[in-house]
């Protein structure tokens, strides 16, 4: 559809008072030109503007047409905008943009003779150089597409046919933020979720306002955390930082060894599912009893069903003490398990005895005077001790079996 929006037909924009509003072109229409009809299906009182539907609301009879020639010019000019932009959206204004704006730099030869730059056209226009320079970049962006003609075949002035309103958001950004580095990489990110970066650009601004939704909306908290985790992901830094920071949090700390001890708990279940494999007590790896797997898999089911939010550590100490139980009670049932895990267990003993003898410094002792008739007398114990253990273990060596 061609625009007929002639520049000579605008009144003089007023600068606004504060740069804040995204369509500064559009005027605000007069209201008692533009009051709507009455919802009670009575004839319009005269000077008023017809219905914007084409459909009459429920079963009021349809408005009679309009002359535009019977109205007031400032009306039907208003009106005339207004369609364009509820068509069009922000592509209007890039237009006005497009066709009559030449940055700095650039050489004014030709159709760009008569262009102005963007700083000259934000004070004709009351609003920022910036703001037009990023409806600016909007169009050029679109015209790389090939969605819109190229700045340099457009004269001022003139009208074309403009993309539907809908498409005008994905080129368009309404914060200087979006074309930092920061920004950009936010954009990204909300494409990939598939929301409008707009919105992500807008709280990636404002920390506090998300902040104030975390601490006071729990399903804003569970995005939060949610994003927190993937972050955390590729981000060894942030990892660093949050450990940090839950050491030095007292509840925080005792949370994390709860749910890391519940985590251990239910990672011993499933290693007995998955491997069909029990560690007993002393450290000897066999294969599980059927009876005990069949009981492992049943406790390993019912934490699986649990949901994200109910407590997993009463359910994983159950599991834990019944599945260890079992597995006790079949390391006693079998007569070569049982006489192989108390071997280990007292070669285990053993090995940490003699660890901790190796580990005594006599010379410390004898240079720093710190002899005491009481380390003597543990010694002799020590030693009295080891040779009972000597003796019965020769004994038992003898002894025919």
């Amino acid at each position: 559809m061609t625009i007929a929006l002639d520049p000579s037909d605008t009144s003089p924009a007023v600068p606004a008072p504060a740069d804040t509003s995204e369509e500064f072109w559009v005027q605000q229409p007069d209201p008692e030109a533009a009051a709507p009809h009455a919802e009670n299906g009575t004839e319009p009182e005269p000077g008023s503007q017809p219905r914007a539907e084409s459909e009459p609301a429920g079963d009021e009879p349809a408005a009679e047409e309009v002359a535009a020639a019977d109205l007031d010019p400032v009306v039907v000019r208003d009106a005339e905008d207004f369609g364009v932009y509820a068509r069009t959206g922000g592509w209007a204004f890039a237009l006005k943009v497009a066709r009559s704006v030449r940055p700095g730099g650039q050489p004014a030869e030709g159709t760009a003779a008569t262009k102005v730059s963007a700083k000259a056209f934000a004070q004709l226009a009351g609003c920022s150089p910036e703001r037009v320079m990023r409806y600016y970049k909007a169009w050029d962006m679109a015209a790389d597409d090939g969605l819109v003609p190229q700045f340099e075949v457009l004269v001022p002035g003139e009208d074309i046919e403009l993309p539907e309103a809908d498409v005008w958001l994905s080129y368009y950004t309404s914060r200087n933020s979006a074309t930092s580095v920061r920004g950009q990489a936010i954009t990204a990110a909300a494409e990939a979720e598939g929301i409008r970066p707009t919105k992500a650009l807008e709280v990636a601004e404002n920390p506090t306002a998300l902040r104030a939704a975390i601490l006071a909306d729990p399903g804003t908290a569970e995005a939060a955390r949610g994003a927190l985790l993937d972050r955390m992901k590729e981000d060894p830094a942030l990892q660093t930082e949050m450990a940090r920071a839950i050491a030095r949090t007292d509840d925080l700390k005792k949370a994390v060894a709860s749910e890391a001890k519940a985590a251990d708990r239910i990672g011993y279940v499933r290693q007995i599912v998955e491997n069909g494999q029990i560690k007993t007590p002393a450290g000897q790896t066999v294969d599980a009893p059927a009876e005990l797997r069949a009981e492992a898999e049943r406790h390993l089911s019912l934490l699986d069903e649990l949901d994200d939010s109910e407590e997993a550590g009463e359910w994983a100490g159950e599991a834990y003490d019944t599945v260890k139980g079992l597995v006790a009670k079949a390391v006693e049932e079998d007569p070569a398990l049982r006489v192989q895990e108390r071997r280990t267990k007292f070669y285990n003993s053993l090995q940490k005895a003699t660890k901790v003898f190796e580990e005594l410094t006599l010379d410390e002792v004898l240079e720093e005077e710190i002899f005491e008739d009481d380390m003597l007398q543990r010694l002799e114990a020590l030693q009295e001790a080891i040779s009972s253990c000597i003796n019965t273990l020769r004994k038992a060596s003898s002894t025919p079996s």
